[in-house]
């Protein structure tokens, strides 16, 4: 096809997007009507810094509940040097989360880290943190105490879970794997937290291992449910 052929071809579309295609305000208004008794008055979602905030404090109490419940066997014995480290790590991990999960659930949102970089750099984080606190590293009873505080630390973040998904429920995700991963990702926070005050084994295998396989196995769990239901 020459270009005189192309040029008559675009001065003829030209022209058919340019000429006014009316529709019948009968039609208009059928439609409207239909729509009409759907539509229902949308009450704003809360702004991101107030979401965050809860869900930070929702999953701190939810860890100093069960500690409280449980005891705070780990927190009284703690030297002064552990608590200073470990309970500020904890407590930037858990708004560092709270924030991307906002942020998963709201569309558009700036987001601060990736899913995978929060749960991959958080858990070795703590490994770091853990690794240079505790110095026993004797292994009594090293895998039934073990068992005991990985199930402990994911009881505790099953609700904190419900919690999340609750406060965030009117949100949107555009990712649903990212925000399960995140979402789980907080939601073992408060596992971890929970065992930093209550569990009074310092060992440093039993705290590096079986603690923070919490947070690993939470973020997992919730990036695959994610998924499963993402599927379905």
């Amino acid at each position: 096809m020459d270009n005189t052929h192309m040029d008559n071809l675009d001065d003829i579309l030209k022209r058919a997007a340019e000429t006014p295609h009316p529709v019948d305000p009968a039609v208009l208004d059928r439609i409207a009507k239909s729509i009409e008794p759907g539509l229902r008055p949308v009450r704003p979602i809360a702004p991101p810094w107030l979401l965050t905030s809860g869900l930070a404090l929702i999953t701190v109490a939810i860890a100093m509940a069960g500690a409280a419940k449980l005891g705070l066997y780990g927190f009284q014995n703690l030297p002064v040097l552990h608590r200073a480290v470990i309970y500020p790590v904890l407590a930037l991990l858990i708004w560092m989360a709270a924030a991307s999960s906002v942020s998963e659930m709201i569309p558009g949102s700036r987001r601060l880290l990736s899913p995978g970089f929060l749960l991959g750099a958080g858990s070795l984080l703590l490994l770091a943190v853990f690794a240079l606190l505790f110095r026993d590293y004797q292994t009594i009873n090293f895998l039934p105490q073990g068992i005991a505080c990985l199930t402990a630390g994911l009881l505790h973040a099953a609700p904190t879970a419900f919690a999340i998904w609750f406060v965030l429920r009117r949100g949107f995700a555009v990712n649903p794997v990212s925000a399960g991963t995140v979402a789980g990702t907080l939601a073992g926070l408060a596992g971890i937290t929970m065992l930093e005050l209550h569990c009074p084994n310092f060992e440093a295998f039993h705290v590096m291992l079986w603690h923070t396989a919490v947070v690993v196995i939470s973020g997992g769990a919730g990036a695959l449910l994610a998924a499963l239901f993402n599927r379905r």
